[in-house]
């Protein structure tokens, strides 16, 4: 299993420490909710000293067309609303799977399939995860 390169390239920022409240948070996930992402699960990654971020958003979508569509909303929304830009974005060619990095929290996008074979809750299962309807 190949590593994504954006997260193998770059340190985690230790200037702000975000939370579940944090605007950036509930904007990502309104706009996965807004573009009818399924399976919306954020990862708890501030205990776990490995990690490369504070908080992993996973969600999937059924389609590359619904994949992308997620992917470009949260951009847009958090852009709109918090003034961010990702750091880093992957998987727009083949939209089976769209990172998009905000350094200290990271979006995943997939489709069913590859949620299944990448199976990041189990990976980082000492993360506390919370699932968002």
């Amino acid at each position: 299993m190949a590593t994504l390169s954006v997260l193998s390239s770059r340190k985690k920022s230790t200037v702000t420490r975000l939370n579940r409240n944090s605007k950036i948070f509930k904007t990502i996930i309104k706009a996965i909710q807004d573009k009818k992402g399924e399976n919306i699960t954020s990862l708890d990654l501030r205990k776990v000293p490995e990690a490369v971020a504070d908080f992993f958003i996973i969600c999937q979508a059924t389609s590359t067309t619904q994949v992308k569509a997620i992917g470009d909303f949260v951009q847009h929304e958090v852009e709109q609303h918090c003034g961010e830009k990702p750091y880093k974005h992957e998987g727009y060619q083949q939209s089976h799977w769209i990172l998009v990095d905000y350094v200290n929290i990271v979006v995943h996008v997939m489709q069913p399939d590859a949620r299944a074979f990448y199976n990041i809750e189990d990976m980082w299962s000492d993360a506390e995860a919370t699932g968002h309807s």
